[in-house]
C-alpha cells in the first residue's frame, strides 16, 4: 500500500536504533552493557595489565588472603587469583563467541533446510534436535567432549553442537510463518 503523507515525512527510525534508545532508558540493562564491555576491555588487555604472571608460583603466599599485594587471593600454589582471571578471560570469551557461532551457523542451517524442505526431511531433522534437546546440556557436553577428546577446540564444538536445537528451532519456526504453514 502507499505511505500516509505524516509517514513518509517522518525519518525511518530503524530497529536498532530503537532497540539502543530502549536499551539507554533500563537500568539494569545499562549495567550489563557496562559489565560486558569490561570483561571485553579484560579480555584484550588483561595480559598486559595483570599484576603477577597467572602461573608463577609463590609458595610462601599458599591460599593467601585478600590483601593489598593479592587483591582476590593466592590459590594453592601461591598464583595470584587475580591475575588468572584476567588473563583468563581472553580464552573464555573466545570460547564463547566461537561455540555460539558454531551453535548460530550450524542451527540457522538446519532450521532453513527444515523449514524449507520435505516433510519427512524437515521431521528428521526437528527430530534429531529433539534428541539433542532432551539431555541436560552439561551431560551432553560431558558426552561429546568424551567422543571427541579433550582440548579447548573440542569444547568450543561440544557447546555448539549443545546449543544448535535452539536455534534450529527459532530458525524453523520464522520460516514456516513466513512460508504461512
Amino acid at each position: 500500500g502507499m505511505l500516509s503523507s505524516s509517514m513518509a515525512s517522518k525519518p525511518e527510525s530503524g530497529l536498532w536504533r530503537d532497540a539502543l534508545r530502549r536499551l539507554r532508558r533500563h537500568r539494569i540493562g545499562m549495567i550489563g552493557v557496562w559489565i560486558v564491555l569490561f570483561l571485553v576491555f579484560l579480555a584484550i588487555f588483561g595480559s598486559a595489565l595483570a599484576p603477577y604472571d597467572p602461573n608463577e608460583m609463590d609458595f610462601s603466599a599458599r591460599f593467601a588472603p585478600p590483601s593489598l599485594a593479592h587483591p582476590m587471593g593466592a590459590d594453592d600454589f601461591g598464583r595470584d587469583i587475580l591475575s588468572r582471571i584476567m588473563v583468563g578471560a581472553r580464552v573464555s570469551l573466545v570460547v564463547g563467541i566461537i561455540a555460539v557461532g558454531i551453535a548460530a551457523v550450524a542451527g540457522t542451517l538446519l532450521g532453513l533446510i527444515a523449514g524449507y524442505s520435505t516433510r519427512f526431511t524437515d521431521e528428521v531433522i526437528m527430530r534429531s534436535m529433539d534428541v539433542l534437546f532432551a539431555f541436560p546440556a552439561i551431560l551432553l557436553a560431558i558426552a561429546i567432549l568424551a567422543a571427541l577428546g579433550k582440548g579447548i577446540s573440542n569444547a568450543m564444538i561440544a557447546i555448539g553442537i549443545v546449543y544448535t536445537p535452539i536455534f534450529a528451532r527459532i530458525v524453523r519456526g520464522s520460516v514456516l510463518s513466513v512460508r504461512g504453514n
